[in-house]
Parts: C-alpha cells; structure tokens; sequence
C-alpha cells in the first residue's frame, strides 16, 4: 500500500489530502472511496487509518482535511461550516473521477462521525456517487443543537448562538473575537460537560493516543450560527436505492442519530452493531474498528462490484 500526498480544490479552496492505493496488482481501474474525519480532526487520524485499512483491502481511498482545517486553505482557520463540507466530498468525488486508476463508476464515501452526517447529505445529490457507509456517524448540527445523547438543554444551545453573535459584532469592530474551545483542560471537566463522551473525546484528541499537531480543538465562532439551521439528515431519502451502511458501537450515546437515519432511510440499508463499542472505540480502539472494517469490505465489494 503506497500513500502520497495530493490536492484538489473545492468551492475555489485548495483541499490537502492524502491518496492510498493498493500494491496488489488489478487488472483494471479499481473502485474507490472518499473517506472523511471527525469534526475538528484531521486525515492523519480516524479517517486515514480507515483510509489505510480499506486501501489494504483492494480500494484506492481519499483521506483529505477539510476546508479551513489541517493543511488545507480557507480563512478562517476552525470554521466548520456544513455546506462548504458537504462540497468537500463532492469535490473529493470530482477528483477521483479524474484518475485513471479509477473506476469513476465505482465511487462510495465513508464517513466517520461529523463526516458521517455530510457524507449523507453529499450522496444525497450526488449520483457518482454509489454507495455511502458511516462509522459512528452523527449530524454535528443536532449534536450541537441537542447534545450528544440528545437530552441537552435547549438553553445550552441558546448561549452559544449569543456567544456567537457578539463574536460577530466583536470581528466587524476590527477586534478579535477569540474562538470557541472544544475540550476543557481535565478529564474532570470534560466529564461534568460531556460525561464520558467527552471524557472519551479528551482522551484521543488531547492525549498521545490520538493528538495531533494540526488537529485544532477549537471552532471559529461562525461555525455556532452556520450549524444552527443545517440538517444532515435531510436528504437521506433521496440516497435510495443507493446501498447505506452504518456502524454504530452498542455502547455510542450517539446512536440514536443512526437509528434515526436508518428509519429515514428509503433503499438498500443495514445498521450494524460492534458489540461493547463506544462511539469513540470506533476511531482506533483494534478491537471495534477491525470488525468495522470487515463490516465496510463485505460492503462496499458488494455495493461496489463491477456490473453491480
């Protein structure tokens, strides 16, 4: 399995990826598949080992930051805003197509978590593409909106939206209006705000187990207002007959998002649980995510196989 280093662009922003293609040999274009990250990760950790995994077994795979995230372009830096990310898959889609080693009939998207919901809304009105799997997927702007086991107070909602708003005026008065910082200082804080999910997302993202350098922990400020009226899951009808897979750990207090997904859900779809997983297991732990992968082989060999 060979990795190097590519770009396309996307709504005018230069995207940075990383392409993973296999070392076996084929005897003709190969299926492929976008593969997208976390919300404020990076393809240097979730989505690349599941880049890596899947290039192992026999597809060329995408793994790219995100617009305003890691080493690709956009100002400002930490913006997450849903529409330039649904755009992001597709222009992830256009690239590959341009590929000879491609089989541009044989295109699928993987998405894990945050990416998990664009990748939804991205294959909704995309028909290259063929096939969509999410791995502990979830829409972040109903996670933001009603937390993550989706018991928050609306009220919590309601301070961040005013909190942005006065970033808004703070920025148009020439002034710094700071960011929004996504992980507290101790594993104590983060379980009063988030009890173990947000222990758990601590734990990988500001720990030797899963930091990196270029993965930011904080959130521009306009991202509060932008997630505010996005749905991701809006236009999971229009997926079918298209094929969707989700996997989901039986332990993720995220999932009722995929069930909601899988009960909007008009074509083929299964929902698959990895048995004691937590919604963060699924981004390293070998335990959940190598029967993940086997999970996504079956698949996409399936959804993706020539003449299906």
């Amino acid at each position: 399995m060979a990795k190097s280093d590519v770009t396309f662009e996307s709504a005018g922003i230069r995207i940075a990826a990383h392409l993973y293609t296999p070392d076996t040999p084929a005897e003709g274009p190969r299926p492929a598949l976008v593969v997208g990250h976390p919300g404020t990760s990076v393809k240097e950790q979730t989505s690349g080992t599941y880049a890596r995994l899947m290039a192992e077994r026999g597809y060329v795979t995408l793994a790219f930051d995100a617009a305003h995230q890691g080493e690709s372009g956009g100002l400002p830096r930490g913006l997450e805003d849903p529409a330039q990310r649904v755009e992001d898959f597709k222009a992830a889609v256009s690239y590959l197509t341009t590929r000879d080693d491609v089989d541009s009939e044989r295109i699928g998207l993987l998405g894990v978590c945050a990416s998990g919901g664009y990748s939804l809304s991205a294959a909704g009105g995309d028909h290259r593409v063929r096939a969509v799997a999410t791995v502990s997927g979830v829409d972040v702007a109903r996670q933001f909106r009603l937390g993550a086991d989706g018991t928050q107070d609306p009220a919590v909602f309601r301070t961040l939206l005013a909190a942005a708003a006065n970033a808004r005026t703070v920025a148009a008065r020439g002034e710094d209006p700071g960011v929004m910082t996504m992980f507290p200082e101790t594993a104590e804080q983060a379980g009063a705000l988030g009890g173990e999910h947000g222990i758990e997302g601590l734990e990988y993202y500001c720990t030797p187990r899963g930091e990196h350098e270029r993965s930011a922990k904080f959130l521009a400020w306009q991202s509060v207002d932008k997630l505010a009226s996005f749905d991701a899951f809006h236009a999971v009808p229009l997926i079918g007959p298209r094929p969707l897979l989700q996997i989901v750990g039986t332990r993720a207090v995220t999932s009722w998002m995929a069930v909601d997904v899988h009960q909007r859900a008009t074509g083929p779809k299964e929902l698959h649980w990895i048995e004691g997983a937590s919604h963060v297991d699924l981004y390293d732990k070998k335990e959940a995510v190598d029967p993940a992968v086997d999970k996504l082989t079956d698949f996409f060999d399936s959804a993706l196989s020539d003449g299906s």
